[in-house]
């Protein structure tokens, strides 16, 4: 029987190895997977890329998991997002490396690399020093500039509904990166605020197929992300 679940948050993030690529869902503070956040912190895994929307807020979450000293470096948009000071403090100081990816261009690298896609040419950044040592082209009198797909290793997503095959809904602009990262990820693990029996999703609202999908655990009361 086919079955994604896992009994805790531990045995979610199991085998996550050090130097993994770490993608993770949320927009702004909505979607934040906190717990399996903590969970990673509490796993040890060290030398980690994470990608995501921004590089955290106050000393939660994505900003707790670098104040550890484990994420050698950050692909994101918005770095300098409001209480970014934890990735504040460690660029200052040297101790993070940044590739700023403009958002658009974040999600599709990640769609690009689920999808199977060797790349895209892309206007954005053309011209700026985010294009610098990029191929470019010109396309109908436009210069684009070559971005490469985005894969991770693991993807941490945060759901608002799951049965045991993966089948994902979600909140509202929780939405946002998750499917492309499910997509995109050797390991996708999520946590759902309720995981349902088989059937209970209307296959019409199913965002996220249980084919990108390899493990659930539930969190029915999921922190807040950017909360102490």
């Amino acid at each position: 029987m086919l079955d994604k679940r896992v009994a805790s948050l531990a045995d979610s993030v199991a085998g996550i190895r050090d130097g993994a690529t770490v993608l993770i869902g949320g927009f702004g503070n909505a979607g934040i997977p906190v717990e399996l956040i903590d969970a990673l912190i509490e796993q040890g895994a060290k030398g980690l890329t994470i990608v995501a929307n921004n590089a955290g807020a106050g000393r939660t979450d994505i900003a707790k998991l670098m104040a550890t000293g484990r994420v050698r470096k950050i692909v994101c948009s918005y770095p300098r997002s409001a209480g970014s000071v934890v990735f504040e403090e460690l660029y200052a100081a040297g101790k993070i490396e940044l590739e700023l990816v403009p958002q658009g261009t974040l999600s599709e690298r990640m769609r690009a690399a689920g999808a199977g896609i060797g790349g895209f040419f892309t206007p954005t950044a053309a011209g700026t020093k985010l294009g610098e040592g990029k191929e470019t082209r010109m396309i109908d009198g436009r210069l684009h500039v070559f971005e490469a797909p985005l894969r991770g290793d693991v993807a941490l997503i945060k759901a608002e509904t799951a049965d045991r095959w993966g089948n994902l809904t979600f909140h509202l602009s929780a939405r946002n990166f998750a499917p492309t990262m499910a997509m995109a990820a050797d390991l996708t693990v999520v946590q759902a605020r309720r995981v349902v029996e088989l059937g209970r999703i209307d296959p019409e609202q199913v965002v996220t197929p249980g084919i990108f999908v390899d493990r659930v655990v539930e969190v029915a009361n999921p922190q807040a992300a950017g909360q102490a």
